[in-house]
């Protein structure tokens, strides 16, 4: 019983290091997504249309869930 337990933490850790890895780039692109846009070296009125906002939002929202998530982990762990 002890060692499926033990497995069971060891899984979530690496879990946790995996989604923190995975977290920490994305927000380094969305970072750098930002800076470009706000600078006007890349114009993003393509993604105005109302589709493909909806995507978008629904896509930082995940992300969110996953950072909420990824801390929960942590913060027991």
């Amino acid at each position: 019983m002890g060692e499926v337990i033990e497995k069971a933490i060891k899984w979530f850790s690496r879990f946790a290091v995996a989604l923190g890895g995975f977290l920490i780039f994305v927000g380094i692109v969305a970072v750098g997504v930002f800076i470009i846009s706000y600078l006007g070296i890349v114009d993003f009125g393509v993604i105005e249309t109302e589709n493909i906002q909806s995507v978008s939002l629904l896509l930082l929202f995940v992300i969110g869930l996953l950072d909420v998530v990824g801390g929960i982990i942590l913060w027991k762990r």
